[in-house]
Parts: structure tokens; sequence; C-alpha cells
């Protein structure tokens, strides 16, 4: 495990800005001017998909402007409507505000777009999406929240011009349930996250990932929806923690780690609580190895590829189950590993084995994900996206 040197920064939810300071931003574009709307801002998909977006096309000329608005915000409805050009819904469930909203806007003429960064709107997918996020299923309430939740989203979604998602397979789910044109807009890293995983990059420069002779693989679980994904690798964890020595366990956010890996102790075996998403950079980065474990079916599939390209901007080794997304952004034992659920204890030493070349492979998914993720190379992607010149 790598010790940066560098201590927790202080951190403030960048997006929370006066409706005030949020309008006149989208009234900077001379050209066009975007409207993202979502329920209410939180540290996921709205960071993602609607504070990432509007922090390009707001960091470009005057062209081209973005804002972001809530549920709270729509008292103002009517100076939002008067500014914006289009109005990107992002995975926002229906109701009569939300209907009243779209509809205002295409009775002006202005098109709407719906944004999801998951298989979340199609009811006959309900029962694998709850079996793979492990709910309870003896709880009739259960059902009930999540039948109503996609329900709506998928109301949300039948009602806009078309779609914006974050791979080629989610998207071919939208165009078959919706009959929709959708574009692609892959997740990607922003400022703040990439100017601290920076520093935690070069820290780790001329360093070896076994220098202290503990080489740590570590979880990073942004939902406790994760038990199942983490089943498939901890009996591989367990075994090589058995096997060798050296070999360290960090699990990071909501999962547990559970007994048959915390019987190896506080010092092979640690825990982390979820941290928010730019110090979350500096505990990937002081692990050896990312494992991203993931079952396999159509839910997973839709998945995108962000703790590969989270991991591999702070130099960090990923081995990944291969995912829709994984798979074709991992190219196995070049810029990270790739396992099937029955391979993870034979990939696992693989990459042990591949140690003196760690660095170099640092390097290169570092290069392939700051090409393909970083913020500053998504503009015109986005621009596309939105059918924009």
């Amino acid at each position: 495990m790598y010790d940066l040197e560098i201590g927790a920064q202080p951190y403030l939810d960048p997006w929370h800005l006066p409706l005030r300071d949020r309008l006149a931003a989208l009234a900077r574009g001379r050209k066009r001017r975007i409207a993202y709307f979502y329920e209410k801002a939180d540290n996921s998909t709205f960071r993602y998909r609607v504070y990432n977006m509007a922090q390009v096309l707001n960091a470009g000329d005057d062209e081209v402007s973005a804002g972001y608005f809530f549920l709270d915000d729509l008292r103002r409805i009517d100076e939002i409507l008067d500014l914006a050009d289009m109005l990107v819904v992002c995975r926002t469930r229906y109701d009569h505000r939300v209907s009243h909203l779209i509809q205002r806007f295409q009775g002006r003429g202005k098109p709407v777009l719906f944004d999801t960064d998951d298989l979340v709107f199609d009811i006959e997918q309900a029962h694998l999406l709850m079996a793979t996020l492990d709910v309870e299923f003896d709880i009739p309430s259960v059902w009930e929240y999540w039948f109503a939740y996609i329900g709506r989203l998928g109301a949300t979604l039948k009602m806009c011009d078309g779609a914006v998602t974050t791979n080629d397979f989610l998207a071919q789910r939208i165009r078959d349930f919706a009959d929709v044109p959708v574009n692609v807009v892959p997740n990607f890293m922003n400022r703040e996250q990439l100017e601290l995983s920076d520093r935690v990059f070069q820290a780790k420069q001329g360093r070896r990932p076994d220098a202290n002779e503990v080489i740590h693989f570590g979880y990073f679980s942004g939902s406790p929806s994760h038990n199942h994904d983490f089943g498939l690798i901890a009996p591989a964890l367990e075994a090589a923690l058995e096997e060798d020595e050296r070999l360290g366990v960090v699990v990071v956010g909501y999962i547990e780690a559970g007994p048959k890996l915390l019987k190896f102790g506080p010092k092979r075996v640690t825990r982390f609580p979820f941290v928010d998403y730019v110090n979350l950079q500096r505990l990937i980065g002081s692990v050896e190895f990312n494992v991203m474990p993931l079952q396999s079916n159509t839910f997973t599939h839709c998945k995108s590829e962000l703790k590969y390209f989270e991991a591999a901007a702070v130099g960090t080794q990923s081995i990944a189950s291969p995912t829709y997304t994984y798979g074709r952004a991992i190219r196995h034992g070049d810029n990270g590993w790739l396992a099937q659920a029955h391979q993870w204890l034979r990939v696992i030493r693989e990459a042990l084995a591949g140690i003196d070349g760690y660095a170099a492979m640092a390097e290169r998914s570092r290069a392939d994900a700051l090409a393909k993720y970083a913020w500053y190379n998504q503009r015109e992607t986005i621009l596309r996206a939105l059918s924009l010149p």
C-alpha cells in the first residue's frame, strides 16, 4: 500500500449554487443554451450526468452554455423556459410537475432529451434489477417501490424526443423500449477529481508497488447494493491472502468484508467508510490493485466503466469482470486485467506475477483514461450527442 503523504482534502459539494447563479450560467450562451434537470442533487448520477456535463459546456467559449435545475426550482419555470433552447431531463421520475415541464418545452418547439446511466426504465427488467441489487424480495413494499420507480422513469423517457446515455449497450435497450434516437456520452472525470488524481499519480512515481512488502487489493463501493458482486471475489481474495502473506484487502464504502476476510485481522484487512468522490481518489491511489467484480447479466452490462478510469487516473491497476464496458475499456495484460467469475484467483496470481511491469501498465492505463474520460476531452462528444454544431 502506498504512503502518499497527501492528507484528506477539504471538501464541499461544488454544485450547491443559488438559483440566480445557475440561471446566469445558462444565460451566458450566445448561440445555444442547455437546461439540465434532475430531481435533487446527489453525489452519483447527478454528478456524472448533469454537473460534469455543465462544467464542460461552461468551460468553453460563450457560444454554448448550460445550467442545472431541480424540482424546487420549478416555481421559476418561465425563466428557465425563456432562456433555454433545449432541456435534458436526467433520470427523473414522472409526476405532474415533470410532465408540465416537458410539455412546456415541447410546446415551444424546444427539444427534450432524457439522460440515464442505468437500465432503470423498463419494468420488464425490474425482477432482474432487484435480484442483482440483492433487495429483500419478501417485503411487498420493496416490490411496490421498484416497480413504481422504474415505471415512472420509463414514463418520463417516453415523453422525450430522444435520449443520451453512457454506452452503446444501454443505448440499444433505450431504443428497444422507447423507439427514440439515442446518442452516447460516456461518464467521465471532472476538474476536481483530476486535480487531485494528478497529485496522487505524481506522488507514486518512482515507487515500486511492493516497496513496503504489502500489496493491497481495494474494493470501492459507492452504494450498499453490491453484496452479490463482492461475493464473486471474496473467495478468491481469501485464497490469495492464505497463499501470500504480503497481501491485504481494503474495503471502502457500504460493503462489509465479511468473516472469511476479517479473520486475517486489521493489519491485513482494512475498512474505510464512504468518502466524497474527491478524497476517494486518494484511497484508490493508495492500493496497488482495484478489483471490480460484477455479475454478468443485462443490467450489469449497462453499467459504465467509471471504476476503471477513476483508478487508472491515479495509476492503480484494475482487475475487472468482462462486462460490456469493462471488456471494451480494458485490454487484458496491457492496461488492466479481466477475470470471468471462475478466474479471479488465477488472474490475481497473474497480476502479481507481472508486478515488475506495474509502472508501465499504470502509465498506459492512465494515458488511456485521460484521452477517453478526462473532462477536457468531452466537449465535442457532448455537443454531438445534443446534436449541436
